[in-house]
């Protein structure tokens, strides 16, 4: 019998929209609403959010330590289908794959995305840090500024009316020194930073922080670049359970040539602890 399975801390929009039904060992369905949605396109970070719930599901682990997608083809709203295999299972560790499937209008399916993951026990970790990582040097969250804080475009100015549908679903205050593309004087530093949570006030888990690396504007904007910026590849790796309250995202891209970009990013929790890093590679499509 097809079941509904949550690997959540409770029941939030993001909760709802990103569980997937079993229908069968290894298979599931998910109906991808449009509220997740840029331009388009569902928003890749959500997307690894879904698979990775289902992963959970599959493997005898429930929290992902490192989760690597490549995106074959842009997801659009509408139903869809997760496919798992099961790689290796070990006592702290355990590894599986995804790969999701649509149909176009003949009914011909199509691979949107396939992941390769491992799964362990984040609350069995250890607490001993060594790290020479500190946490961004940002505003207070309100000292920072969201879509609803937005003056008007100035003249040249990239608009900032009319967000992506998923702007609606998230909580994203960005630092003030990270907002000059939306002034029309982008910086050229490739430095974008935010605390970032979801609207419904839900506290981060691991798998909302799959979607935090993938939700703030693209570096590229403030390189000057005003194209769409889909995401290539993108690794995750996880790794602390984050503890409530909005986390800080920053993410910097050193390198922009041959019409691709890789973005590095951190997210630190509330209690100042580096909770999930990742490193994507993204293609420049300009206009």
């Amino acid at each position: 019998m097809a079941q509904a399975f949550q690997a959540t801390v409770g029941d939030s929009e993001f909760d709802r929209d990103s569980a997937v039904t079993r229908r069968d060992a290894g298979v599931y369905d998910i109906e991808f609403s449009a509220d997740w949605t840029i331009f388009g396109a569902v928003n890749g970070g959500y997307l690894l959010a879904v698979l990775g719930r289902a992963l959970a599901d599959a493997l005898p682990h429930s929290d992902p330590f490192t989760i690597s997608a490549h995106y074959l083809t842009a997801t659009l709203p509408g139903p869809a289908v997760v496919r798992t295999e099961v790689v290796r299972t070990g006592r702290t560790l355990s590894t599986g794959q995804a790969s999701l499937f649509q149909y176009d209008e003949q009914g011909t399916e199509i691979e949107r995305m396939r992941v390769l993951a491992s799964y362990g026990d984040l609350a069995a970790l250890p607490d001993d840090v060594h790290t020479t990582a500190v946490p961004p040097d940002m505003p207070p969250i309100d000292q920072c500024f969201g879509r609803q804080d937005a003056p008007p475009p100035a003249p040249g100015a990239r608009p900032v009316s009319d967000p992506p549908a998923i702007a609606e679903r998230l909580m994203i205050k960005l630092d003030p020194a990270t907002l000059g593309w939306a002034l029309g004087q982008p910086s050229g530093k490739g430095e974008m930073r935010a605390w970032f949570g979801l609207a419904d006030g839900r506290d981060p888990d691991p798998f909302s922080l799959l979607l935090a690396v993938d939700a703030l504007p693209p570096t590229a904007f403030e390189l000057g670049v005003k194209g769409w910026v889909p995401t290539v590849e993108l690794t995750v790796h996880v790794r602390a359970l984050p503890a409530p309250g909005p986390v800080r995202v920053s993410i910097t891209t050193r390198n922009l040539a041959g019409g691709y970009l890789e973005e590095d990013a951190e997210v630190w929790d509330s209690a100042d602890r580096l909770v999930a890093q990742s490193r994507q590679l993204a293609r420049v499509r300009l206009g």
